[in-house]
């Protein structure tokens, strides 16, 4: 079994701050159950698109979009482009090693 990187300090900080907003750590849940809402959506299994995520929140298409460029920019998140459309979709392995490194901040497990 291989050993898994460490997040760096500036990579846990930017991933912790983008946790750090409620709205931020909904998106999140959002995209974390993706899967199971696949065949009720416009969306691919794994994931939401913009307007999906801005009807689900009450949010503004703007606000949608600046919370996005947050979670995109500290690794939680991917953005695939199709026409006009974004689909996002969760990065499971960056945000499993955001919680081990939470779990273990001296990285002995």
């Amino acid at each position: 079994m291989a050993v898994a990187e460490r997040l760096t300090d500036a990579e846990l900080d930017a991933a912790l701050k983008a946790l750090a907003s409620a709205q931020r750590r909904e998106i999140v849940r959002l995209l974390a159950s993706a899967d199971a809402e696949a065949d009720e959506t416009c969306c691919a299994a794994g994931e939401v698109c913009a307007c999906r995520l801005s009807e689900r929140l009450g949010l503004a298409a703007s606000t949608i979009s600046h919370h996005m460029a947050v979670l995109r920019d500290a690794g939680l998140v991917h953005a695939r482009k199709d026409g006009t459309w974004v689909y996002y979709t969760l990065d499971r392995r960056r945000l499993r090693e955001v919680a081990d490194a939470i779990a273990d901040p001296c990285g002995q497990l």
